[in-house]
C-alpha cells in the first residue's frame, strides 16, 4: 500500500504549522501595547508560588518580553526551517509553562484529565525535533534529498 503524504512532506507541514501557530501567536501580543502575562501568571492553579514570582514587578517585564518575543522568533524560525530542532524543543518547554497553571490535579480546564492540547503540541514538537535532519527541506537554505 502506498503512503499517501512521505514522512518529510508531513514534517515540513507540520514544521510550517507550528511555525505560522507560534509566530501569529507572538506577534499579536507584540503588536498590542496592552497586553501582560499578568492575569495568566497571577491564576495559576499549580505551582502557583512559582508563576506569582514570575508575575513580581521587577521580573514580569522580562517574561512578557520573553514570552512576545520567544513565540514569534520560534514562529519566525519554524517557518524558514532555521534552527528548527532548538526551537521546537523550546517551544515544548513553553508549552509546558503555559500547561500547570491550568492543572488542578487532575484535571486540566474542563475536558480534559492530565493531557491537555499543551501536552499534545509539546509532544509533536518534540516529535519534530526528534525527526528533524540536517536536509533543511524546504528551508531557506534550499531543499536537500539525501543521496
Amino acid at each position: 500500500m502506498r503512503r499517501f503524504l512521505k514522512t518529510n512532506t508531513t514534517l515540513v507541514l507540520l514544521r510550517l504549522a507550528f511555525g505560522w501557530f507560534f509566530l501569529y501567536a507572538g506577534l499579536t501580543k507584540v503588536v498590542n501595547p496592552e497586553w501582560t502575562a499578568t492575569g495568566f501568571l497571577n491564576n495559576a492553579q499549580t505551582f502557583s508560588g512559582f508563576y506569582s514570582w514570575l508575575a513580581s514587578s521587577n521580573i514580569l517585564p522580562i517574561v512578557d518580553f520573553l514570552n512576545e518575543w520567544g513565540l514569534t522568533l520560534i514562529g519566525a524560525t519554524l517557518i524558514l526551517g532555521v534552527f528548527v530542532r532548538l526551537s521546537a524543543y523550546l517551544g515544548a518547554l513553553l508549552m509546558i509553562l503555559y500547561y500547570f497553571p491550568g492543572l488542578t490535579f487532575p484535571h486540566v480546564g474542563e475536558h480534559a484529565y492530565l493531557v491537555d492540547e499543551h501536552i499534545i503540541y509539546a509532544l509533536a514538537l518534540l516529535l519534530l525535533a526528534s525527526l528533524h535532519t540536517a536536509h533543511h527541506h524546504f528551508s531557506i537554505f534550499g531543499s536537500r534529498l539525501k543521496r
